[in-house]
């Protein structure tokens, strides 16, 4: 009698776990220790970019990512139809799928619901995931190859890195949008990026023949080129900190500006971004 009822519970131990198995992929979630190097990447101030201020189309953007062991090394967007799409490139195969949600929800899906590792004709390892919004934080969930573990990772999307016909015109703040006639006029800017270099603002921007230039005045005069919209731009001045005049094609949208710093040798390039704020216009 004993063995019976102890071969029953066996069997409806096996079972159970059977039908685990069969509600979700058979992977765990990856503990609070086996996480180490979490970092914040999502700015609670920003507000999030959707597919309706978008045109239809394929961007490269860049991404952040909350974990260094994540490696991403490059990203596409395509937007259609209202909705997004993000292909990420990986450097490596340490992870093998992803989902679009928490580490828990991940283990518990079933493998249709997962999104596999690809490699690519061109030899790229590729994940394919939905999004909803750039300059948010995306939660999602990576599968460890060797340790079949799932880890939580948070994602951001940034707007700053689309090209500017990327977004529909009804939303850029442009001079011939805002009736800017040609003219000078001060304007409040802000430099934001891994550097420590600001910008004295308000800076004067200069309107002619409906096209914008702001003279930009660095903190440092240790800077001996700037690069904006792909153009290499030299210093204009170089009293009281690096001077340059550089265009300025939006409003109120982070611009993307590489500066050159020979603060050590030898030199590096060095990512910002600087913004122009439209409500402090002002004639100068």
């Amino acid at each position: 009698m004993k063995y019976r009822i102890l071969s029953l519970l066996l069997a409806m131990l096996f079972m159970s776990f059977a039908a685990a198995a069969e509600e979700g992929n058979g992977s765990g979630v990856a503990s609070a220790s086996d996480m180490t190097d979490v970092i914040d990447i999502v700015d609670e101030n920003s507000v999030p970019v959707t597919a309706q201020q978008l045109n239809d189309g394929v961007y490269p953007v860049a991404v952040d990512v909350s974990s260094s062991m994540f490696k991403v090394v490059g990203c596409e967007v395509t937007v259609q139809d209202g909705k997004m799409t993000a292909r990420l490139s990986m450097k490596s195969k340490s992870y093998e799928a992803m989902y679009p949600g928490t580490a828990e929800d991940a283990a518990r899906a079933p493998k249709e619901a997962l999104a596999m590792l690809e490699e690519q004709a061109d030899g790229k390892l590729t994940f394919t995931l939905p999004i909803d919004a750039f300059d948010a934080g995306y939660e999602c969930a990576a599968l460890s190859a060797r340790k079949q573990l799932w880890y939580p990772r948070t994602l951001v999307f940034r707007s700053d890195s689309l090209p500017l016909d990327a977004w529909k015109e009804e939303c850029l703040k442009t001079p011939e949008s805002l009736a800017l006639s040609d003219g000078t006029y001060t304007c409040d800017v802000r430099l934001e990026g891994a550097g420590r270099a600001s910008l004295a603002s308000p800076a004067v921007v200069t309107v002619q023949d409906g096209k914008c230039s702001a003279r930009i005045v660095f903190s440092t005069s240790k800077i001996d080129y700037v690069i904006v919209d792909g153009q290499r731009f030299e210093p204009a001045g170089n009293e009281n900190g690096a001077a340059f005049t550089v265009p300025v094609a939006v409003f109120d949208r982070k611009l993307p500006i590489t500066v050159d710093s020979t603060a050590i040798t030898p030199s590096v390039e060095v990512a910002y971004s600087m913004t122009f704020d439209a409500q402090s216009i002002a004639p100068q």
